[in-house]
């Protein structure tokens, strides 16, 4: 048994009932607000209970609920309804609203030519759905209403009434899209079995999952420390078992490294700690070129700790940082056009700005340092 539970043991046979009695008003008052301060909902409280009393008279006798409600019952029964001001006495006025009846218009019997007729009536199956994807857009347009005159008026037996009023309207059930374009582009029968012909559905080449990022953290951090030549881009890109201490060793390790130009921190679960290790480290690094810390994890504070270490780095070419789950605010983005504004080294920023001021300002921002870096290459 553990010493708590001992203690525990001398408080189960205490009569509470008894201790209350010896309390004074004045302490029974303190007791009851120290109750209310630990449940202010009065959530450990019976229903009836929960409510203080609002009164120090002594009660006139129990509460009998079964009575409480009939009297209710019975005043409310006996309160007099209030007259209407204007009393209902059933007329109707105005006329039910009837829509007016539209005339259909009657289009144009059109009859097509006997040479086209003739055509149509010795054409197969397959030319009928070929048909329906080769009449070019205009030709198509006036021969529609041609083709209903024509369901319309052809028999069961008419091949130039019903398949080609199905050629032209139905378009849609006899060619797939691929055999429609087909036909357009090579001008040749695509459909050669004809309406009841079955589309076969294209095979497209299934694309794999993107490989896991093979980097190995302690190894980078060993190359990074020894200031290795060979190392010039450090990517822990969508790797999101990588320690916390780990990432903050690696900024500290980054301080001095004279041969990383690029370093990616995306997807890696990194925080507000690792923004100020990076902001840390930007104040001491010259070497590096671009930085990406897009994560969705970091907060404001360490969006603004980071930009306010940009102003203080002359190196920095590329910057990208984001947070696709929660907006940073105004001053965040503020604070971003600012630095983009008094950094002439950054060309290239990645961030998706919510706000059309600060956007504006770092387009702005943007097109000037790519032309001061423009007319540096000239020189």
């Amino acid at each position: 048994m553990s010493s708590y539970q001992k203690e525990l043991e001398k408080y189960r046979d205490i009569d509470e009932d008894e201790i209350l009695k010896t309390l004074s008003p004045e302490e029974l008052e303190q007791l009851d607000c120290e109750l209310q301060e630990m449940d202010p909902e009065n959530m450990l409280l019976p229903a009836g209970l929960r409510q203080r009393d609002q009164t120090k008279k002594s009660p006139t006798g129990p509460l009998d609920r079964e009575a409480l409600l009939q009297y209710l019952e019975q005043q409310a029964l006996e309160v007099k309804e209030r007259d209407d001001l204007v009393p209902f006495t059933g007329e109707k006025k105005g006329k039910p609203y009837i829509q007016p009846k539209r005339e259909i218009p009657v289009e144009e019997q059109v009859t097509l030519e006997p040479e086209l007729e003739e055509a149509l009536a010795h054409a197969t199956d397959a030319e009928m759905c070929d048909i329906a994807g080769t009449f070019p857009s205009p030709c198509l347009n006036v021969l529609k209403t041609t083709a209903l005159h024509s369901l319309m008026e052809g028999t069961p037996g008419t091949k130039s009434g019903n398949l080609f009023g199905r050629a032209i309207l139905g378009m849609y059930t006899l060619m797939s899209n691929k055999q429609y374009y087909d036909a357009i582009c090579s001008g040749e029968i695509c459909n050669t079995e004809g309406i009841s012909s079955v589309v076969q559905p294209d095979k497209y080449k299934p694309v794999p999952d993107e490989p896991p990022n093979p980097t190995n953290i302690e190894e980078i951090l060993k190359s990074v420390r020894s200031n290795d030549k060979e190392v010039e881009e450090v990517n822990l890109n969508n790797i999101q078992d990588i320690p916390i201490p780990m990432l903050t060793e690696l900024c500290e390790a980054m301080k001095t490294n004279t041969h990383v130009r690029s370093f990616s921190l995306v997807a890696t679960r990194s925080g507000d700690p690792v923004a100020n290790a990076v902001a840390d480290m930007l104040r001491e690094n010259r070497s590096l070129q671009s930085l990406n810390i897009e994560s969705n994890f970091i907060s404001s504070t360490g969006l603004m700790a980071v930009l306010k270490a940009v102003r203080e780095n002359a190196t920095l070419t590329e910057l990208r940082v984001d947070n696709q789950r929660q907006w940073p605010g105004d001053a965040v983005e503020m604070e971003m056009a600012t630095v983009l504004e008094q950094c002439p080294s950054i060309v290239r920023f990645g961030y998706h700005f919510t706000q059309q001021g600060p956007r504006a300002r770092a387009a702005q921002a943007m097109t000037r340092n790519n032309e001061l870096r423009r007319q540096q290459k000239k020189r």
